[in-house]
C-alpha cells in the first residue's frame, strides 16, 4: 500500500502542471502593480504522427513490405516565478510496424503485413522545481518517471511463425527517480549533481520475475535463500545522480538539437556479489562463495563496481522543412547491469530512429 501511495503522489506531481497550465493563462495579465508578483506559464505541446511504407510485389531486387505508424507527444510546461521555476516535460511515443516476412512457409497464413511488431514505446515524465542561489547556481528537486505503454517481446524465427517471449510490460520495469540537486543552469544547457537520490524500480509482473527479468529488484532467493512464496515487486536504491542536458533551437538554420546524459550509482547495492569472466552478460545476483569483505579493498573490485553505474544517453536532431513537416534522428544508449541482456549485447541497450514526420505545434496556452 505504501508503494502505491508513493507512486500515486509522484504521478500527481508529474501530471499536475498540464492541468494547472490550462487554468492559469493570464496570471501575469490579471495582476496589478500593487499585488504580489505572480508567475507566468510558458507551455507548448507537440503531437506528431509518423507514417512510413514500403511495398514490394514481384520485384526482382526483392524486399520486405512494411508499414510503420508511430505517434509521439512532447510537451513542455514551464512556470516562471520571481522566486522559483517549475519545469515539466512529457515525452511519449508509441508505434507499430506491420511486415510481410514469411509468406513461403507451408503453415504461414500468407497475405500482406502478416507480422506486427512494436517499433517504439516510451513514457518519460519529468517535473523539476528549482531555486536560484548564486548567479547561475541553484538548487532543485526533480521527480522523473519512466516506463512503457505495452508489452515487449523478443522473437525466435521469422514472420508469422516466430516464437514471442515477453521481456517487459507497463511498470515492468518502471522507474521513479527523485533527487535533491545542486544545479548549474545556462540559457541552453544545465548540469545537476545530487548525492541524495532515490530511485525506485518497479516490476509488477510475476511471470517476468520468474523468468529472470528482475531489472534490479532483488528477490529473496537471489542470494541462495529459500524460494519465496511471493515475489518482491519494488527495490528502492539510494545513490548519487548526475544529469546534463542541452537544448538548442536553430543550432543551424531550421535545425534543433536536444541531448541528455544521466548517471546513477547505487550506494545500497550489495558489495559481495559474484562476477563471472564476462561482465557484459554474467549474472551478479549470486553470493560469491568464500568471499570476504576484505576482498572489496582491491583495485579489481573497484573497477567492477564502476561498471555498476547506470548510463542513459539520448540525442535528438530535428530539421524543419516547413511548419508541419520535419526530418528527425534519435539515438538512445543505455548501460544497465540490472538488465541481463538479450543476445550478444549484454547490458547495452541501443535504440536508433530516423525518418520524416508530420507534426502539429501549438501553445497551451500562449505565453
Amino acid at each position: 500500500m505504501t508503494k502505491k501511495i508513493l507512486l500515486l503522489t509522484a504521478m500527481t506531481l508529474l501530471f499536475a502542471p498540464m492541468a494547472m497550465a490550462e487554468g492559469n493563462t493570464n496570471d501575469a495579465a490579471t495582476s496589478d502593480s500593487t499585488s504580489t508578483p505572480k508567475g507566468v506559464w510558458t507551455t507548448s505541446s507537440t503531437p506528431a504522427l509518423k507514417i512510413g511504407e514500403f511495398i514490394y510485389h514481384n520485384w526482382s531486387a526483392t524486399g520486405n513490405s512494411q508499414i510503420d505508424i508511430t505517434g509521439t507527444f512532447f510537451g513542455n510546461y514551464k512556470y516562471t516565478h520571481p522566486k522559483f521555476v517549475w519545469d515539466n516535460i512529457a515525452d511519449l511515443a508509441y508505434g507499430f510496424a506491420w511486415q510481410d516476412l514469411d509468406n513461403s512457409a507451408e503453415d504461414s497464413v500468407g497475405g500482406r503485413f502478416e507480422t506486427r511488431r512494436k517499433s517504439n514505446d516510451k513514457i518519460d515524465l519529468t517535473s523539476a522545481l528549482s531555486w536560484k542561489a548564486y548567479k547561475d547556481w541553484g538548487a532543485s528537486f526533480t521527480a522523473n518517471f519512466k516506463s512503457q505503454f505495452g508489452k515487449g517481446y523478443t522473437y525466435e524465427g521469422i514472420g508469422y511463425n516466430a516464437i514471442a517471449t515477453e521481456v517487459s510490460s507497463f511498470m515492468a520495469p518502471g522507474y521513479l527517480t527523485t533527487a535533491l540537486s545542486f544545479e548549474l543552469k545556462k540559457t541552453d544547457w544545465s548540469v545537476s549533481l545530487s548525492f541524495l537520490t532515490g530511485k525506485t524500480t518497479f516490476v509488477y509482473n510475476d511471470s517476468l520475475i520468474a523468468n529472470g527479468y528482475n531489472y534490479g529488484v532483488i528477490q529473496d532467493d537471489d542470494f541462495n535463500a529459500a524460494d519465496p512464496s511471493t515475489f518482491t515487486h519494488a527495490y528502492f536504491a539510494l545513490g548519487s545522480y548526475v544529469k546534463a542536458q542541452y537544448l538548442k533551437k536553430d543550432i543551424l538554420p531550421s535545425l534543433d538539437l536536444y541531448a541528455r546524459a544521466e548517471l546513477f550509482y547505487d550506494y545500497k547495492k550489495p558489495k559481495n556479489m559474484a562476477w563471472g569472466d564476462n561482465m557484459a552478460t554474467d549474472s551478479k545476483y549470486a553470493l560469491a562463495e568464500g568471499e570476504q569483505w576484505t576482498d572489496l579493498q582491491n583495485f579489481n573490485w573497484m573497477k567492477k563496481r564502476g561498471f555498476e553505474t547506470d548510463l542513459d544517453f539520448e540525442l535528438k536532431l530535428d530539421y524543419r522543412f516547413s511548419k508541419h513537416i520535419s526530418a528527425n534522428f534519435a539515438l538512445n544508449l543505455k548501460w544497465d547491469t540490472d538488465f541481463s541482456g538479450m543476445g550478444n549485447w549484454g547490458h547495452w541497450q541501443i535504440y536508433q530512429m530516423a525518418g520524416v514526420q508530420v507534426f502539429f505545434n501549438w501553445k497551451t496556452p500562449k505565453s
